[in-house]
């Protein structure tokens, strides 16, 4: 036989394109349009549904960035389509080509009720099949005219404040038309086919059996009466498309999804539209097609649509309760896992699987995840405390360097959880269930042998939209085809169950899941991480005071509804484009002023509890929040008046400079500014290299290959200028409490003022960089270069930290350039160590050299500041207060505590008398994270804490306050099983609770008031 396959698949194409799809729509009547340009930001839908309305037509200019504009969309259906199928056609002046990205439109019915979203592959409507003919429609959309942001190339567009005033759109088509139904089916039976086809080796049977069949429809079909022909045409595919898939085909378990940023190349407003907008769409869907099933997690957008769309959250609310809205996650938003904090990391499972569980009674089992950019190896123990059984992420599938060896595995945390994870091979969790995609994740898939199912998140995501028809109608046709995958539109539970037994012995992968992409976010907007930190700070200060106020002053209310308020916002504020800093200009500056007012809040509620504790007076007392004891004053909550510590000397230095010291610590700063030595006395050891320098300021070009704000380069380092030349350097304080070298220095466009200063007992030097930063695609560091051999270094994590490799031996730790840290780093060799501190930055880099004695310099340098252009052109613009510290000397131990103390300052109050500590643990690595008020409202005291050093620990907790029993809890604060394994509640004697702790195990106590 000749090969004609080409010519074959040629005709196809050109017949599809340009006969078939047309005539799915064999007649058109216009419709007419009114608009309505909203004024500024969006109206309440009965205001746009009472506008004044101009005449419009196609072609029309409207949208401004970030504007709004209502149409109203009128018209009558022909007498002449009685009986046929009918919908309208609303192009919005689409760029097809990026669902989610562009122009976007809500159609409402005259009374505001939600029919569906508008979006480049969502642009019908229906109106009835059969309809009767002399029906009029009427709908009204609102219209949202948001920039294309996706070009990677600075824009002003990102901020309202800055985007221009010009059209970005114009309306295109507003019809009725009418729909021949077995033309759209021939469409899907050609897509599917040829999809597949293309999949398919030359080699193979069922290619040409396929090519043959698609050939005999062709020569079925007349060009010049379509649908009069297309159902001969299908009956020619039927047999091809019958066909079953092979025993062995793989097995997809499709679930429908909309990716939905909860801001990114949007602000926050926009999504809570986007959310409106898909949940129209997919409830829609519903109706229509029984068997589709869609997964929406992130409690905090549905929560959008029970406060702003209350009518279409009542339609999900009955669609959960069938079973075909199915909420996933049990997070309060996808947010990113490597920065948040342990505590917040476990109120976004306590807000989020409270939402879902009070709003639609269920309990989510999964924790959904498809897009954070990589995962605190903290996260099992959590997902497990939290009720949740299984794991799933897509994002790891973009690491550059190195493969991840397994699509379906145990996750291994630090404490030893292990969860039941899945990464689909599909590697996008936006799949459209086209040909391509499904074959590639049948390939692509690592288990073959052992496993033989995998999930494949199917619908428009990022920008929201989520699936179509289309997307059904391929996975009808995919159930059961030869030569493809079988796919079964189902829960995913329904995978993960199957998945599991089918796999039990799965291979572990132990430790965190770091993603080799998107260093930078550990840096970028240095104001939105500083905002989280602090308010996660403040909120721990917040609920530890008016927790102890509670208890202790008659009369005094725990603010529950302020601390849940605040608690969601600062939720929101960490999803994985907010705090990892990737999202538009507009998005950071709300987010800056979010913090602040959060930050006043939270002041105020903790000086109001402080205040109460200590009663009217003249006593100065210093209300420790920290988890440790500080000069004198005890861990746990307690205020009492500091004791005094032995004094810190101020010298010169010979040859410039001074020397600050005390009976702990001898620090030269030289003429430069520099620390060239920083000498524990009681190991009698030097924490500074050789002939380095400390507290040094580095600066590379920071120009990665595409994503700006998040991606640091390895290449970064080929190119370092020192910022090693001081404009001035003083004295400005001498002691005996403290004493302080200040240096100013210039660079660039920009300047810093750098305060160093060692205090009375301390061994910590405390350092403070205030920088103006007026710099373009540059990444500013501070470098410690430590006499120390360390092969790893620990860095802080939620509830313990995780050792990383020095050295580059293979790809993976080479791969490693760029890693993220919570408070501090911390570099050892056997008995002695030096700790790296911070009280809000998050990425590092270390390094180690042999020098010429012999000796290992052991750098650790702190990413302080960025400055990418895209997507936000002013990315870090601005003053920024950044403080670290250096602790020669330190154990992992004193680098918990003081990391705490720098995050968590003294706080010094009037009044009559001291405040003995709520809560206290009598072992310091048995850390408390939080003590609280019980969230059913019941008046027990809640404290979290967990084992800080990866060792065991047996530590006794004694209750301020008449306890009568004690109760190991899940994050819910639910009463762990009696007896269950792991259970750290040893005994309860009068106000002492006994427990025995596992390496890093984090615990919940529910405390019972008398």
């Amino acid at each position: 036989m000749h090969d004609d396959r080409s010519i074959v698949e040629h005709r196809l194409r050109r017949v599809l394109t340009e006969r078939v799809r047309p005539a799915v729509h064999s007649a058109s009547a216009p419709l007419a349009v009114g608009r309505w340009d909203a004024p500024g930001e969006p109206v309440p839908v009965p205001e746009g549904l009472a506008a004044a309305y101009r005449p419009a037509a196609p072609g029309d200019a409207w949208g401004p960035a970030w504007g709004t504009t209502w149409f109203r969309i009128t018209g009558t259906v022909p007498a002449a389509w009685a009986g046929r199928t009918v919908e309208a056609v609303l192009d919005l002046g689409f760029d097809r080509m990026m669902p989610g990205f562009q122009c976007e439109g809500l159609v409402l019915t005259a009374d505001g009720r939600e029919v569906k979203g508008l979006n480049p592959y969502n642009d019908w409507v229906p109106v009835g099949a059969p309809v009767r003919g002399g029906e009029r429609v009427e709908w009204y959309v609102e219209a949202a005219a948001n920039p294309v942001l996706t070009a990677h190339a600075p824009t002003s567009e990102g901020d309202r404040l800055t985007s221009g005033d010009r059209p970005l759109y114009r309306l295109g088509r507003s019809d009725l038309v009418v729909v021949e139904p077995e033309v759209r089916e021939l469409v899907q039976d050609l897509d599917v086919l040829s999809e597949l086809m293309a999949e398919l080796p030359e080699s193979e049977a069922r290619r040409h059996l396929v090519l043959r069949a698609v050939e005999a429809a062709l020569d079925t079909l007349d060009l010049g009466d379509v649908p009069g022909t297309a159902a001969a045409a299908r009956a020619r595919l039927a047999g091809v498309l019958a066909s079953p898939a092979h025993a062995s085909a793989h097995r997809i378990s499709a679930v429908g999804h909309a990716h939905i940023d909860s801001a990114w190349l949007w602000p926050l407003r926009e999504t809570v539209r986007k959310v409106a907008r898909t949940c129209a769409n997919v409830l829609g869907l519903m109706d229509e097609h029984p068997e589709f099933v869609f997964a929406m997690s992130q409690a905090q957008q549905l929560d959008w649509m029970k406060q702003y769309r209350p009518e279409l959250f009542e339609r999900i609310k009955k669609k959960v309760s069938e079973g075909q809205f199915v909420p996933v996650g049990g997070m309060w938003v996808e947010s990113d896992t490597n920065m948040v904090g342990g505590e917040a990391m476990a109120r976004q499972f306590l807000y989020g699987k409270r939402f879902f569980m009070n709003e639609f009674g269920i309990e989510t089992r999964e924790v959904w995840l498809p897009d954070s950019f990589g995962y605190t190896a903290a996260l099992p123990q959590l997902v497990k405390l939290a009720g949740a059984q299984w794991f799933l992420t897509q994002k790891i599938s973009w690491s550059r360097t190195n493969r991840f060896p397994h699509h379906t595995f145990w996750w291994e945390g630090i404490d030893g959880t292990r969860i039941f994870t899945h990464f689909p091979p599909v590697d996008t969790y936006n799949s459209d269930l086209g040909g391509h995609q499904l074959a590639h994740a049948a390939r692509n898939y690592r288990e073959k042998g052992r496993g033989s199912r995998s999930l494949v998140p199917f619908g428009w995501g990022d920008g929201g939209g989520g699936p179509t028809r289309e997307m059904l109608a391929r996975a009808r046709r995919l159930r059961d085809l030869e030569g493809s995958p079988r796919v079964t539109v189902e829960r995913p539970a329904a995978f993960f169950e199957q998945a599991r037994a089918e796999y039990p012995d799965a291979p572990v992968w132990a430790g965190e899941l770091y993603l080799e992409l998107h260093r930078g976010t550990y840096t970028s907007q240095a104001g939105t991480k500083q905002g989280n930190r602090r308010s996660e700070s403040l909120l721990r200060e917040a609920e530890l005071w008016a927790a102890t106020a509670t208890v202790r002053v008659p009369g005094y209310a725990y603010p529950y509804e302020d601390l849940e308020r605040i608690w969601k916002t600062v939720l929101l504020h960490q999803f994985h484009d907010i705090l990892p800093g990737s999202s538009i200009a507009w998005v950071h500056r709300e987010a800056r002023a979010t913090y602040a007012a959060v930050h006043e809040e939270l002041a105020a509620l903790t000086l109001a509890a402080q205040t109460a504790l200590a009663g009217p007076g003249d006593t100065e007392l210093v209300f420790n929040c920290a988890p440790h004891a500080r000069r004198g004053v005890p861990a746990g909550g307690a205020a009492v008046p500091a004791a005094p510590a032995a004094p810190v000397t101020a010298e010169e230095r010979h040859g410039g400079g001074h020397v600050l010291a005390n009976d702990r610590l001898v620090v030269e700063i030289d003429a430069r500014g520099l620390v060239v030595s920083a000498h524990d006395l009681a190991a009698g050891r030097e924490a500074v290299a050789p002939g380095a320098a400390a507290n040094l300021l580095q600066i590379h070009p920071d120009f990665p290959t595409m994503w700006d704000a998040w991606d640091i380069e390895e290449f970064h380092r080929h190119t370092v200028t020192d910022l090693d030349r001081a404009d001035s350097l003083e004295l400005v304080e001498a002691g005996p409490e403290r004493a302080s070298v200040r240096v100013v220095r210039t660079f660039g466009a920009s300047r810093a003022v750098q305060t160093l200063t060692l205090r009375a007992g301390s061994a910590v030097l405390d350092l403070e960089t205030e920088v103006d930063w007026h710099e373009t695609e540059k990444l500013l560091k501070a470098a410690f270069p430590l006499d120390v051999k360390a092969d790893r270094t620990a860095a802080e994590t939620q509830f313990g930290h995780v050792y990383r490799a020095t050295h580059t031996n293979t790809s993976w730790e080479a791969a490693k350039f760029e890693i993220c840290a919570h408070r501090w780093i911390h570099a050892e060799e056997p008995g002695w160590g030096v700790a790296v501190l911070n009280d809000s930055t998050y990425g590092h880099d270390v390094t180690r050299d042999v020098r010429p004695d012999g000796g290992q310099t052991t750098t650790v340098r702190l990413s302080l500041l960025r400055a990418p252009r895209y997507p936000d052109p002013e990315t870090d613009r601005g003053t920024h207060t950044l403080r670290y510290a250096l602790a020669p000397g330190a154990g992992i131990g004193d680098a918990v505590r003081d990391g705490h103390r720098l995050n968590l300052p003294e706080r010094t109050v009037r009044g009559a008398h001291p405040v003995e500590p709520l809560v206290a643990v009598d072992d310091d690595a048995v850390v408390v994270e939080a003590v609280k008020l019980a969230e059913d409202r019941g008046g027990d005291v809640v404290v979290r804490l967990y084992e800080s050093l990866g060792g065991r620990a047996t530590a006794t907790l004694t209750a301020g306050f008449d306890l009568v029993g004690a109760t190991g809890t899940d994050l819910l604060e639910r009463p762990l099983e009696a007896g269950a394994e792991g259970s750290p509640v040893t005994s309860v004697a009068g106000s002492r609770v006994g427990l025995a702790l596992r390496p890093f195990q984090i615990v919940t106590l529910r405390l019972r008031r008398a």
